[in-house]
């Protein structure tokens, strides 16, 4: 089973988009196609999560390969410890990230996260990848999105953010407290139900590196990924008028468009690598892809450690060591130019972070 290299530079292109968006100088100045969609709708920043979801299962097409489900005839067993051991430490690293520097109160420690959800949707994944087949999970996919569909309409205001079912059930279990607030209420875009149409985008990215390995030829993996990209996208939009693209509901027809898109860059990648032959320009992307759970927990750690050294300027005023890299940029560019720099400086340190240990063959995984 030969892994794709598509699949390598998808994830360092994603982990390297993650990290510019997370990161930027100043929040107050970031150019519109950086930021998430404030509701319904979407932006390119709004597929990156998605995607790192995507690629999730999509490696597990080859870490679960002695384990997955082979069809009729085939016994099967599921490394209960293996998938525990994963989904747990993955969901403890996330909740840490969210409560270090251990400076609020307890009662308002976010519990739900990106981490979070990669956690809790590899987890049920990997399970399902082991008691089902390939059409059963294509099939499950079908059940899982048309399924969470009437799941969010079982409430009056089921596209509202204060109405919606994923907030309620998420208020029941853990509390106004300990859910996101940027949005003005208590809501977490990573809420627990809202796991479920994620598990569906995980499971595409397994099906898709099972696509792959069944076509040998380059052409016909770019060529079938295109016409499933295409037709992602045609219902996605066909769905939105009746079930809204919402990143943070995690709707499903926002599963058909970022898996499209998935797709489609996928496609790209391999026409272009494999089928013309360029190569150059992808080295980057392969090596930054190579840690990619160290580099995002190490980028998220720096990021809160920069925000949390603080001191009084010169006129009194608090300030810490983001800012006051922000600040020096703003002296030569413009607010948002500074903001950006500043996110691609990110970006760059934790490249040569990544071509050190990629350099070394040293690969941390969990």
């Amino acid at each position: 089973m030969q892994r794709q290299i598509s699949l390598d530079i998808f994830r360092g292109l994603t982990l390297a988009a993650m990290l510019l968006v997370n990161n930027p100088g100043s929040w107050s100045h970031v150019y519109a196609p950086l930021l998430h969609a404030r509701w319904h709708g979407f932006t390119p920043t709004d597929l990156i999560f998605p995607f790192f979801m995507f690629i999730v299962g999509a490696a597990m097409f080859y870490s679960m390969a002695s384990f997955a489900h082979k069809g009729v005839g085939h016994s099967h067993e599921v490394p209960w410890f293996k998938i525990a051991k994963r989904t747990t430490l993955l969901f403890l690293i996330g909740f840490l990230l969210h409560v270090i520097p251990f400076n609020h109160s307890a009662d308002s420690w976010r519990i739900m996260g990106v981490l979070q959800r990669i956690a809790l949707c590899y987890g049920l994944a990997a399970i399902l990848i082991c008691w089902l087949s390939l059409r059963q999970l294509w099939l499950l996919n079908v059940v899982i999105l048309l399924g969470y569909w009437a799941l969010l309409n079982v409430v009056a205001e089921p596209y509202t953010l204060e109405g919606n079912i994923v907030r309620s059930v998420d208020m029941l279990l853990f509390g106004a407290g300990h859910l996101y607030q940027g949005f003005g209420v208590a809501f977490d875009p990573e809420g627990l139900l809202s796991c479920l149409p994620a598990v569906s985008t995980v499971l595409l990215g397994y099906l898709t590196s099972a696509q792959l390995n069944h076509l040998t030829q380059a052409r016909s993996q770019a060529h079938t990924l295109l016409i499933w990209g295409l037709l992602a996208l045609a219902m996605a939009w066909l769905w939105h008028a009746y079930l809204p693209v919402n990143k943070p509901l995690w709707t499903s027809s926002y599963v058909l468009l970022t898996a499209g898109f998935a797709w489609l860059l996928l496609a790209a990648i391999i026409g272009v690598y494999d089928v013309i032959g360029l190569r150059r320009g992808f080295a980057w992307a392969q090596i930054y892809g190579s840690n990619p759970l160290f580099i995002y927990v190490l980028a998220a750690l720096l990021s809160i450690t920069l925000r949390s050294v603080v001191w009084l300027d010169s006129q009194g005023q608090s300030m810490n060591v983001q800012r006051f890299i922000y600040q020096n940029l703003q002296a030569l560019l413009s607010d948002k130019n500074a903001s950006l720099a500043f996110a691609l400086l990110f970006v760059g340190l934790f490249y040569l972070l990544a071509h050190w240990l990629y350099q070394r063959r040293i690969f941390i995984k969990l």
